[in-house]
């Protein structure tokens, strides 16, 4: 499925989004083009359009994620794609979790310019967050977007998730390693893979990818570890 128009109506169209989340988003873009602080190069409105609106939306071709009524982004930054996603699920409730204060700030910045009032950024580090309530299996679907390798992925989301619910990771083109190491960290955390779905968020992209995860069973009482662990001791 391509994008036929690469504006907010075509997207609106495109993924059937509900009245009210249009003008949301055109509001999100105006926002971040005016956040001088905000952690992305894409400033131009085409560009954001594209990079961030039309690529975040993407997940909505994940019916779990559609459908979940709670959802966290870890390592949101300035809130790709928990924004997005918030504008178009005003049903659903997100948590931006970002551990740099400076860009939480900026994501609840741009909530609050953008009238999504269903999205909160939490400033924390993904191992805290998932710890302890509200954080541990308080969510139905997780998202991440450019944050790590898919295993630290899975070790980050597992705790947050409750049973059934997924991961949903944003990921350019395919790699056999980091899939297999994927798997085995998914094995030992009570996920499976689901599905890697291909998608054409936005007209020229090449090799994007949507990989899901879900939570087939309990995750084991050692997780999460200490912070940092995941990314300096990988699992699989």
């Amino acid at each position: 499925m391509g994008v036929s128009r690469e504006t907010l109506a075509g997207l609106a169209e495109r993924y059937d989004l509900p009245a009210g989340s249009e003008p949301k988003l055109e509001r999100l873009l105006v926002a971040l083009i005016a956040e001088k602080r905000a952690p992305t190069s894409e400033r131009a409105r085409a560009d954001a359009l594209r990079t961030h609106v039309a690529d975040s939306l993407s997940g909505l071709e994940i019916e779990p994620l559609r459908a979940a009524a709670r959802t966290a982004d870890l390592g949101s930054g300035a809130g790709f794609p928990g924004l997005v996603m918030a504008a178009a699920l005003p049903d659903g409730r997100f948590d931006l979790i970002e551990a740099a204060t400076r860009k939480a700030a900026v994501a609840g910045r741009l909530a609050d310019a953008a009238g999504i009032a269903n999205a909160t950024a939490v400033t924390a580090r993904a191992e805290e967050w998932g710890a302890s309530p509200p954080g541990a299996e308080g969510y139905e679907a997780v998202t991440a977007r450019a944050v790590a390798p898919l295993s630290v992925l899975a070790e980050y989301a597992a705790p947050l998730l409750r049973l059934d619910g997924v991961l949903v990771a944003w990921k350019g083109e395919r790699s056999e390693d980091e899939e297999r190491a994927a798997a085995a960290a998914a094995s030992r955390l009570g996920l499976e893979v689901a599905e890697i779905r291909a998608v054409t968020p936005f007209a020229g992209v090449r090799s994007r990818h949507l990989h899901v995860l879900r939570k087939v069973a309990p995750t084991p009482p050692e997780y999460p570890r200490r912070p940092g662990m995941a990314l300096k001791r990988p699992l699989g």
